[in-house]
């Protein structure tokens, strides 16, 4: 369900486009760029797919039936967005997926905002060596602390799939680090 304030915001978008989009924007812009980091780690591609995300909000605004909440919706086209740009830059570079996974490991380790301890470089590391449904699941439930029947609505996945999900990710990651 959506909530008031976004109401209000569909509303004045109805209204005056231009205006209540960027109040949408300020308000939902911080938390759809960390999702979107996660998943394409590179600043860089990170604002390209918030952008694409934006675009394609407002693009889509008007159709906007409000059976779900606002930031649902816009956390579902994020997500599509990622994925797409995981996608078409794996293929373009022709890379197999374990290449593309040490790719996206030197991409962290060039990034200047990834600047942790030795901890948590190789949880970061542990995260990006998952498959990308993995790892979307695992950033949405663990980082995001979103509750599964909201990752269910985004994702068009069940709630015991994404339970099992999230079990295969720890479980991946607790090998990752246990090892020498």
């Amino acid at each position: 369900m959506v909530d008031k304030h976004d109401k209000e915001l569909i509303q004045r978008f109805r209204e005056n486009r231009n205006y209540a989009f960027n109040l949408i924007v300020r308000k939902y812009q911080e938390r759809l760029y960390w999702h979107i980091r996660k998943m394409v780690i590179s600043h860089d591609d990170a604002d390209d797919v918030l952008q694409n995300t934006f675009i394609k909000a407002y693009q889509g605004l008007d159709r906007f039936r409000e059976d779900a909440s606002l930031f649902t919706w816009l956390y579902r086209i994020a997500t599509n967005e990622s994925l797409t740009f995981l996608k078409k830059h794996r293929s373009r570079f022709l890379l197999p997926i374990g290449d593309y996974q040490q790719q996206l490991e030197r991409t962290l380790e060039s990034e200047p905002d990834f600047d942790g301890e030795e901890l948590q470089w190789r949880l970061q590391k542990a995260i990006i060596r998952l498959p990308e449904k993995q790892r979307l699941v695992f950033n949405m439930k663990y980082f995001d602390e979103m509750k599964y029947e909201d990752m269910s609505a985004i994702l068009g996945t069940s709630v015991g799939a994404l339970k099992a999900s999230y079990h295969h990710a720890l479980k991946k990651i607790e090998q990752y680090l246990t090892e020498d």
